[in-house]
């Protein structure tokens, strides 16, 4: 099993399942957008027994504003 560990943006700390043979971005959908994250660096623990494989994907951008208030309430 893989995983994908989400740096920055609004899913900052998040790791998901990664798929075999996963490409360079990960888009998921974000309110009424999507967001995109790309993998930076080299997968760590790829050995045998030193846990699940991991991959660092890095917040690059969202196909629309992220507005945690859009109507305006301070609330």
């Amino acid at each position: 099993m893989a995983i994908a560990r989400l740096s920055g943006g609004p899913l900052d700390g998040q790791i998901i399942p990664l798929e075999p043979g996963a490409s360079d971005s990960l888009i998921m959908p974000y309110g009424g957008g999507q967001l995109v994250y790309r993998r930076e660096g080299a997968a760590a623990n790829t050995g045998a027994h030193d846990g699940p494989t991991e991959t660092r994907f890095v917040y690059a951008e969202a196909t629309e504003d992220i507005n945690p208030d859009p109507d305006g309430r301070d609330e």
